[in-house]
């Protein structure tokens, strides 16, 4: 009998109510995406388990229906239905302690990464291959190292944007909920740059461009495809990019300038132009495309350089990563030469974007 006509709910029914949490939102998430805050406590949760959740109406905020492109609120409750994926990221409560030596390699892994530390901020030079946040079958990831630097209060340095896990480079950590709030906030009006260097397959004409589509998740796979605009869950996503070096027709040294920050946007953006980057298994798309002997079939992106507002309101954060050991050896091989790089002259011209 159905438990609305006053009978008692089966067991089933019972476990699955007792199993709903309603979570509130933190002061430091206020004005994140709905769908970003899930893979911050939930990194197992698959995008598309979380669009049907959606649609059906099992999640909400504040009792109301929300897409994944809702911006929360200080203070919002989250209702959070069973989901069926593994211990969330900030429930520590029946995870087993890290030992001491774990700690301590988390921790000197991070200096390692350090290019640039104060009290506020740290940049780290995040190795290709190192995811940033936890996943299916991931034990270690960047996110969960960082609880190497929690203090006695409880305090943890927090992630602030992300980086696919085979990208190499800067990724900007906060060190404080202050921090925190003024970084977000700062990517989200785009009062940062951030400078990217890719080697392409081919040499994309013009040498300097603009590339605007609408991306959209993939159903079924962990990749963006190019949708047009009106198309559900359809984002517009924005790219500069400048070649830089070329060696002769078969691969050029260029550099790229997210201006939206949407998933795998680079990487989507130099498929769609007919020049992908090379080492990319989700997006390389020409057919019997050899790869130079010598190269290491790995992604070949890294962040190079952000510049962003300092979260205190005095200065500027100015930092470049050096180029991973898979990407200089490139370099080394097609005789391309950092050091001849000059970011005030070649990093693409945001004249661009006016266009």
């Amino acid at each position: 009998m159905d438990a609305r006509h006053g009978d008692r709910p089966d067991a089933e029914f019972e476990k699955n109510m007792s199993a709903i949490e309603q979570k509130q939102v933190s002061a430091d998430e206020a004005g994140m995406r709905l769908d970003r805050w899930f893979k911050s406590h939930y990194p197992g949760l698959g995008f598309g388990h979380l669009q049907k959740l959606l649609r059906t109406g099992q999640v909400r905020v504040d009792g109301k229906r929300a897409e994944t492109n809702t911006r929360i609120a200080k203070g919002q409750m989250i209702r959070i239905p069973p989901l069926g994926v593994e211990l969330p990221a900030d429930d520590k409560k029946n995870a087993k302690p890290k030992s001491t030596k774990l700690i301590a390699d988390d921790r000197k892994a991070i200096e390692d990464m350090l290019l640039f530390e104060d009290s506020q901020v740290m940049v780290l030079n995040k190795p290709a291959g190192l995811a940033v946040q936890g996943g299916s079958g991931l034990k270690r990831h960047l996110d969960g190292m960082l609880d190497a630097y929690t203090d006695r209060k409880g305090n943890k340095p927090r992630l602030v944007h992300r980086l696919d896990r085979e990208t190499s480079g800067i990724i900007l950590v906060a060190r404080t909920r202050q921090a925190a709030q003024e970084l977000t906030k700062a990517f989200r009006h785009r009062n940062t740059q951030k400078i990217y260097w890719a080697i392409l397959a081919g040499v994309p004409k013009p040498f300097q461009g603009r590339i605007s589509t609408f991306l959209a998740r993939n159903d079924g796979e962990e990749r963006m495809q190019i949708v047009r605009q009106g198309d559900d869950e359809a984002q517009h996503a924005v790219s500069l990019y400048s070649v830089f070096e070329k060696s002769g027709q078969k691969l050029s040294w260029v550099t790229m300038k997210p201006v939206t920050g949407r998933t795998h946007q680079l990487r989507a953006h130099a498929a769609h132009i007919g020049h992908p980057i090379i080492g990319d298994d989700k997006y390389f798309n020409i057919e019997n495309w050899e790869l130079p002997g010598g190269i290491q079939n790995r992604l070949h992106l890294l962040a190079r350089r952000i510049v962003i507002p300092h979260p205190s309101g005095h200065g500027t954060i100015d930092v470049s990563a050096p180029l991973p050991p898979h990407m200089q050896q490139t370099w080394n091989l097609l005789g391309f030469d950092a050091t001849d790089y000059d970011p005030e002259v070649d990093d693409p011209d945001d004249s661009l974007n006016k266009r």
